[in-house]
């Protein structure tokens, strides 16, 4: 379990201060402050701004010092220069936890900026308080109501997030929140001055609301903690990586974003590997796959059935399928056999299965009942080319039934949005397209192989 309270009263402080609270709609300390209060946070809340005697009906106060009660977390959002003065503030007050919000530190390359960072860093070594960032977009958990970031995100749920980018955390929780399927945990590292990715790894290891973990990072803080962390953790919990600066344009950029060395992608690649996280090349994959891992059971093998009513949608299918190194299945003869003896002589009984433009939810329903026959089959990725009311029905029935089922939802109409929204509802993750499933299908079988390795 972890021992350090400070990374925990980030997540679950029953009183927050924001510092920099403002009665401004367009300042970043309104939002922060209004988002807390909306999320639904059940404890104390203090405005922390000297000009204003109340803000969104709180009474504010001049200073952490003045707030009469005490306070786990502080979310600073003032200009860099008032920093070290709130953190000495923070100290005296006995605040567990800090949340820097605030830029203009170490990222801007300046010597001023540098020195300020140091000093918030002494002071918080001096009196024993953890802190995040600076320069970053806060933290969120929706189980607790506490919403310290932008934007407001609600949806409960099992994918956590963690990201040197606040705008690749705020997207990875838009599109969890959107699909329905919520996070359980949202943290943005900024420069890491303090609390880094490894830090927050191990308190999303043993958090029983996260049952996988996205990471965006730059660099990792301590590549030998990293090894041993990601090795217990993974034993029991997905880890899903986007690493940047791969290239020499890359390393500059992460250079000049935070400041960190961004080390040769390969040796971070192999690393990864070695300790069972699942390495990923873009954004949308680190989205996909830790939904995936969370929600889609272990395969035992990578034998992959498509089924399609789009002929070139299942063509594009099983290229990709040898693309990634999975293998496209043979089905039994007396499968195929009874298949053909069921379906419409229009369908293509092969791999991939053709159901034809006018394929209902029923003849879907009769192709997985002959195919969940075939122990050879471990995973079946289901593509659905046309509005198919009652999709969802058919998934939901044979969902976690000894084999993977991956569905995936081609268009955008109002059958296709009910049926995606029916799916997730029951936490089956659907996908838009067949290469963003066979990817997942992907790190599902290396994860499992991991998994079946000697520890």
């Amino acid at each position: 379990m972890v021992e350090d309270s400070g990374v925990k009263y980030l997540f679950e402080a029953s009183s927050v201060a924001v510092v920099g609270a403002s009665r401004d709609p367009a300042k970043t300390g309104h939002q922060i402050l209004k988002n807390i209060l909306e999320a639904g946070f059940k404890g104390k809340v203090y405005p922390i701004n000297p000009k204003a005697p109340e803000i969104l009906g709180l009474k504010a106060y001049s200073s952490l010092l003045e707030v009469p009660d005490n306070i786990d977390l502080a979310v600073v959002v003032v200009p860099a220069r008032f920093v070290p003065q709130v953190m000495e503030d923070a100290g005296k007050k006995g605040v567990r936890a800090v949340v820097i919000i605030s830029g203009g530190f170490r990222e801007t390359g300046s010597e001023e900026g540098k020195e300020l960072e140091s000093s918030v860093v002494k002071i918080a070594r001096k009196y024993g308080i953890r802190f995040l960032g600076p320069n970053c977009q806060g933290v969120n958990n929706p189980h607790k109501g506490l919403c310290a970031s932008w934007p407001l995100i609600k949806s409960k749920g099992p994918l956590a997030i963690i990201s040197q980018s606040g705008t690749i955390a705020a997207a990875f929780e838009i599109w969890a929140e959107n699909e329905g399927i919520g996070i359980s945990k949202m943290a943005a590292l900024g420069n890491k001055a303090d609390v880094n990715e490894l830090d927050l790894l191990e308190y999303l290891g043993d958090d029983p609301d996260t049952k996988a973990i996205g990471m965006y990072i730059e660099a990792v803080s301590d590549g030998r903690r990293f090894l041993r962390l990601a090795r217990r953790i993974t034993r029991t919990k997905p880890l899903v990586i986007l690493k940047s600066g791969r290239t020499e344009a890359g390393a500059r950029a992460v250079a000049s974003h935070t400041g960190s060395l961004a080390g040769s992608y390969r040796l971070y690649e192999a690393a990864f590997r070695q300790v069972g996280a699942v390495p990923v090349d873009t954004i949308e994959e680190l989205y996909d796959v830790t939904k995936g891992l969370a929600l889609l059971p272990r395969p035992k093998g990578r034998n992959v059935q498509i089924v399609t009513s789009s002929g070139g949608s299942g063509i594009i299918s099983a290229d990709y399928v040898e693309i990634l190194g999975l293998r496209i299945a043979e089905m039994k003869e007396e499968v195929k056999k009874a298949l053909e003896d069921k379906l419409p002589s229009r369908c293509i009984v092969k791999n991939p299965i053709d159901l034809t433009g006018d394929a209902d939810a029923e003849r879907y329903d009769l192709t997985l009942s002959e195919l969940f026959k075939d122990e050879e089959i471990d995973i079946i990725v289901v593509i659905f080319g046309d509005p198919i009311t009652g999709a969802a029905e058919v998934i939901k029935k044979w969902f976690r039934k000894g084999k993977v089922i991956i569905p995936v939802y081609l268009g955008g109409g109002k059958v296709e949005e009910e049926e995606r929204k029916l799916m997730h509802s029951a936490g089956i993750p659907v996908f838009p397209t067949p290469e963003r499933a066979l990817k997942v299908a992907k790190a599902l079988w290396e994860y499992s192989s991991y998994l079946n390795s000697p520890a």
